[in-house]
């Protein structure tokens, strides 16, 4: 029985190894961000895909199609209570987020969908969208790494940017 034992030990270290690769780390890191406005909770949890030196907008991310912005599974955004986005009601709850980029100057559709718990290539339906609105966006400094962030925050309101590239997508919610 002795010499079965370095067998066993050079086998498990064999099949360790093999399985090492298998939990490497992605290359879209995940991300979260969230931010209280008055009494109500709003937050964003995604993948966040790296620029790499890529031309992004026309390019990788087609115009005039649907692009969910993440990586990986849907890009989900919460309320605890209901809020206003473009003059549209949004009941509390939880929504996936995607976009239809236009090339400037035109603006971008951005869509809230009911549908959650999805991938990313798996838009769920114009008929699960709880929200669609034109949204201009804006130009800034160049994010290697996509991002969500609340630049502006008022009692009753706030700003949330999508970031990538030198795009800005900025998206206004009104609590109630």
């Amino acid at each position: 029985m002795t010499p079965a034992r370095p067998l066993l030990a050079t086998l498990l270290v064999v099949l360790m190894a093999r399985a090492a690769p298998a939990q490497r780390i992605p290359a879209s890191q995940h991300g979260s961000v969230t931010q209280r406005v008055g009494h109500t909770d709003i937050a964003v949890s995604y993948n966040r895909p790296v620029a790499r030196g890529r031309t992004l907008f026309g390019d990788l991310v087609r115009w005039g199609r649907i692009w969910h912005p993440g990586a990986d599974s849907a890009t989900t955004i919460s309320f605890s209570r209901d809020v206003t986005i473009s003059g549209h009601d949004i009941p509390a709850g939880r929504y996936t987020l995607w976009t239809i980029p236009e090339e400037p100057p035109k603006p971008w559709t951005v869509i809230l969908s009911r549908g959650v718990d999805v991938w990313h290539t798996q838009y769920p339906g114009e008929s699960l969208d709880a929200l669609r609105s034109s949204i201009a966006p804006q130009q800034g400094t160049h994010m290697e790494v996509l991002a969500f962030y609340f630049p502006i925050v008022a009692p009753d309101s706030t700003v949330l940017h999508l970031h990538w590239g030198t795009t800005i997508v900025p998206i206004t919610i009104r609590t109630k």
